[in-house]
């Protein structure tokens, strides 16, 4: 009974090929209302002053914290791997800015 409930509750999930390169970000915004939370993945170029979001996604509370749960999972399974990943400091750990650390460049 288990196994067919199991069965019953997959979902089989197609990625377009035009999406299978994906999108990198380096700076995320996140924001809410009562019904929604907005995360926009945004790629800033060095030594740019603009930037430009590469994805929105949009969704409700519920499924926001269940994408938390989920990171934090993914997150101990990379770390018991590979080991502990370092923040590096946070200037406002209030902001709901999350500025990724961009590589240095070389020449």
């Amino acid at each position: 009974m288990a196994n067919e409930n199991k069965k019953q509750n997959q979902i089989q999930i197609e990625v377009p090929t035009d999406e299978m390169q994906g999108r990198y970000a380096n700076l995320a915004v996140i924001s809410h209302s009562p019904n929604d939370f907005v995360l926009d993945m945004i790629f800033v170029a060095p030594n740019t002053p603009k930037a430009r979001v590469q994805s929105r996604i949009i969704m409700t509370p519920e499924n926001a914290k269940q994408l938390l749960f989920a990171m934090k999972e993914n997150i101990d399974k990379y770390e018991a791997q590979f080991g502990e990943i370092k923040p590096r400091k946070i200037n406002n750990p209030n902001s709901s800015i999350m500025d990724f650390p961009l590589p240095k460049g070389q020449a």
